[in-house]
């Protein structure tokens, strides 16, 4: 492993940096978060044009910049750093990745050249709030959590025959490629904006069910006629809801036989699908360990910064041995956390190569590795939001101060993605640490447990509007 950055990885950090130090102080993105897209379409069109940050990880021949995962987390921590609202991860760390690994030939070149180049945005859709469940990141994902039957999932069916004829909307392809979609998914990240979705869904029935993947093109003409839904495709409702932290948007998406169409081709390959989640999440996990790292580093500089200036008995705060302790611990912490996410990025990235020089869908990463960098970044980014609030003393808890911005980032994601205890003991079952299980933490899985019980979704962390 070669741990310095090439010339061109810190050209992608500098020029980032030196963009939204300018574009996004706490202010832009406290008026961003306001707007009906959740983020600055400005500012992203920008991001996409100037950087091709959505197509960083992607292959040169759709459209990308040939790039790695490991160029994609050193963005990501720089958008970190400003806490940046916008719908990078859903679309360059979930969508795109899962559409270049199953999608066919026609898909990727209709889709990636769009995504790569900021025309389009994409998402990935989890019925019951399971994403980290599907990317394997919190467990394994070979079961039927995209509903199986139950009350909450999405269920995808084929539509007869001679349905299959009826022209639609989408691009004057058969109406949604010959399958429907009903159900419902919540906490779908910018889910109420995004153009592309990519949609987990059961089908099968009870006796040979299996979870696949589908294409909804929710830009195309149409629309649900209720209050709420966003133009798009008939039968799909798409709400945003109110979130803990407003600068990663979610929504809930409500599908009423949606047309829909399978990525990939043929009938699709269960264990192609379970793989490429799993591959993806790995990725995605590096993306948001370095984005938490990015923003750790931030709200610690600012309360360092805080420190030296504030005066007490007569002197700066910051000279007191019992804070800079508490200032050392954290920076300890943060520094753990960026090599935990380097690392992470640095192993997504070791797989077979992709046409146009790109790392391949596929990665041979290290078992484990992806959600023990998560756990550490998440848990750096909420103990130095924390302290940072709590060292800022009164003006920590005020609305003005962009210090809860980094700790309702630190608390959505977890609640997201998490917990913690069980990002590290999935980490240490691939790592095959505990082969009886005798990781697990005392509770987790039983009720009254510190942990939730066995398949349980993930918790909420944001409501209706």
């Amino acid at each position: 492993m070669d741990a310095a950055f090439t010339e061109e990885q810190h050209e992608i950090r500098r020029t980032l940096r030196e963009l939204l130090l300018k574009r996004c102080g706490p202010d832009e993105v406290k008026a961003a978060v306001r707007t009906p897209a959740g983020y600055d379409t400005q500012l992203w069109q920008q991001l996409a044009g100037r950087l091709g940050l959505p197509g960083l990880a992607l292959p040169t021949a759709y459209g990308g910049v040939g790039c790695g995962p490991t160029e994609l987390a050193l963005a990501c921590e720089e958008t970190g750093r400003a806490v940046l609202p916008s719908p990078l991860i859903a679309t360059a760390a979930l969508a795109a990745p899962l559409i270049l690994a199953l999608g066919s030939e026609r898909q990727r070149t209709a889709l990636l050249p769009a995504l790569a180049a900021g025309e389009l945005t994409a998402t990935l859709a989890v019925p019951g709030g399971r994403l980290a469940t599907a990317l394997a990141l919190t467990g394994p994902n070979d079961g039927d959590w995209a509903g199986g039957g139950r009350a909450g999932g999405i269920q995808a069916r084929r539509v007869p025959q001679e349905c299959e004829a009826v022209p639609s909307k989408n691009g004057g392809r058969p109406a949604g490629g010959g399958w429907r979609l009903y159900g419902e998914a919540g906490q779908v990240l910018n889910g109420h904006t995004a153009e592309v979705l990519v949609v987990a869904a059961h089908t099968g029935g009870f006796a040979q069910g299996r979870t696949l993947l589908f294409l909804v093109r929710a830009a195309a003409g149409g629309g649900d006629p209720r209050p709420g839904a966003e133009p798009g495709v008939p039968g799909l409702l798409r709400i945003r809801q109110t979130a803990l932290d407003e600068t990663r948007p979610q929504a809930r998406l409500e599908l009423r036989d949606v047309p829909a169409e399978l990525l990939g081709e043929g009938d699709g390959d269960e264990a192609a699908v379970a793989g490429a989640l799993a591959a993806t999440g790995v990725t995605a996990a590096a993306a948001l360990a370095a984005e938490a790292v990015g923003a750790t580093d931030t709200a610690l500089a600012r309360t360092v910064a805080h420190v030296q200036q504030r005066e007490q008995f007569g002197r700066p705060i910051g000279s007191f041995q019992a804070v800079q302790h508490r200032l050392a611990d954290l920076y300890v912490r943060l520094q753990a956390a960026r090599s935990a996410a380097y690392y992470a990025a640095w192993s997504a990235g070791r797989g077979p190569s992709a046409p146009g020089g790109a790392a391949g869908p596929y990665g041979a990463a290290e078992p484990g590795v992806g959600a023990l960098a998560l756990a550490q970044a998440l848990e750096s980014l909420r103990a130095v939001a924390a302290e940072a609030v709590q060292l800022h003393g009164g003006i920590g808890f005020t609305w003005e101060h962009e210090a809860h911005l980094y700790f309702k980032r630190a608390a959505c994601d977890e609640l997201l993605l998490g917990p913690v205890h069980r990002l590290r003991a999935r980490a240490a079952e691939e790592a095959g640490l505990f082969p009886d299980g005798a990781g697990e933490p005392d509770g987790a899985g039983e009720p009254g447990g510190s942990g939730e019980p066995a398949g349980a979704p993930g918790r909420t962390a944001a409501v209706e509007v």
